[in-house]
């Protein structure tokens, strides 16, 4: 689903990729001279290099090695779907055209935007819930389930891509894996739906700031990783952030609590499956897995009197029925951003989602936000602050080794 490249004008692909060799040029030191196959190696895979980086001479210029990390350092990417894969360039492509494919700059902004818009899209989610009142939580996820299938599938023929589908669902380990995955997503979607359509937005928002700390936590009971200091000191920091709250709310956090852990989890368990999926393979067999059960409660509703599908026009019908490409197309954008940034881009990117639904609530639905809320929210952030530059350290420290051991 990524655009076409666009082909560069033949001068500008010379002034961009060959500066130096136009420099000489114009001086008269040096002429623009083609490489013996001897020196360079035959092919044009070898010319512009394997990771699609255009260079001049034989230094080869590779896209250093994405970090892989441990379900710590994936809390930064726990939004994370099965098709987190990087893709830096198609040699066949380049042999054919024989022309370098764009700089990893470009790609790099290319994989901002589009990660920008997959959590800005998400974060606005709760305008959205908003316009589909008067239907309940339980109609709306139950139509996101439906209407998310019907979707997928529309996608998955148009691409020719039911093989993948026949082999995801003949493998049993994935079966399985995703199946769970579609439980743990549900229940997020019904208590963030719940949330944003009970006033309860701004909890919700911190639900999704602490979902790292609760990644870290996972990694922690689960997988009996050993903390690093900075990521202690966070997760203590966190856990008086959501006393303070306690205090503020009069009663626990539970909204916060059941989104945090339901999507940290999820995010735990596709990472089971890693690259195997792809983004709309996945979320086709989940959706399909839950479509029995959100049928059966469509149904019911309806002899119940409760639904409102059909009974509150046109415009609300098609308002239900664009919850599958509103729950797909983010999804697109968040694959496309993977395959071009790095997990540390990533995992700063995921933050947007939060702070674009907590700006929401108090701006445009008039939530309110006591001293006593503001102060737990200002100790999240501090935690998140300490978890960040965590990140960061360990980032460099990793990159720097990398480098001295090449």
């Amino acid at each position: 689903m990524v655009p076409t490249h666009q082909l560069l004008h033949t001068t500008a692909q010379i002034k961009r990729y060959f500066p130096s060799l136009i420099a000489f040029r114009r001086d008269g030191q040096a002429k623009v001279r083609n490489h013996s196959p001897r020196a360079c190696g035959p092919g044009p895979a070898r010319r512009h290099g394997a990771h699609g980086g255009a260079h001049t001479g034989c230094a080869l210029q590779r896209r250093p090695p994405r970090s892989t990390g441990s379900q710590v350092d994936m809390a930064f990417a726990s939004h994370q779907c099965s098709d987190g894969v990087v893709t830096t360039g198609n040699p066949q492509t380049q042999q054919s055209t024989g022309r370098p494919a764009r700089p990893a700059r470009s790609e790099g902004a290319k994989g901002v935007m589009y990660g920008v818009g997959a959590y800005g899209w998400w974060g606005m989610m709760p305008l959205y819930f908003i316009l589909l009142l008067p239907a309940n939580s339980i109609e709306i996820v139950a139509n996101r389930v439906v209407w998310s299938v019907v979707f997928c599938a529309i996608i998955i023929t148009v691409a020719r891509g039911w093989g993948k589908i026949r082999t995801a669902a003949g493998n049993k380990r994935i079966l399985g894996t995703l199946a769970v995955a579609g439980v743990l997503i549900v229940i997020n979607w019904l208590t963030y739906v719940f949330a944003v359509t009970t006033g309860n937005t701004v909890e919700a928002s911190l639900g999704y700031f602490i979902n790292p700390l609760v990644s870290v936590l996972i990694g922690v009971i689960v997988l009996k990783e050993k903390l690093r200091p900075l990521q202690w000191t966070a997760v203590g920091v966190g856990f008086a952030a959501v006393v303070v709250m306690t205090m503020s709310y009069g009663k626990l956090p539970w909204i916060a609590l059941v989104l945090a852990f339901s999507f940290g989890s999820y995010g735990f368990v596709k990472n089971r499956v890693g690259g195997k999926v792809d983004a709309i393979t996945s979320l086709s067999i989940e959706t399909a897995v839950l479509t029995p059960f959100a049928v059966a409660a469509m149904v019911a509703m309806s002899l119940a009197g409760q639904a409102t599908l059909f009974s509150m026009g046109a415009g609300h019908f098609w308002l239900m029925a664009a919850s599958g490409i509103i729950t797909a197309v983010p999804l697109l954008f968040f694959g496309a951003s993977a395959s071009r940034l790095s997990m540390t881009g990533i995992g700063l990117l995921q933050f947007m989602t939060p702070v674009v639904q907590f700006i929401i609530a108090i701006t445009i639905l008039g939530e309110p936000m006591s001293t006593e809320r503001w102060i737990g929210f200002i100790i999240v952030w501090a935690a998140l602050g300490l978890l960040i530059a965590d990140m960061l350290i360990s980032y460099r420290r990793t990159a720097r080794l990398r480098k001295m051991a090449h």
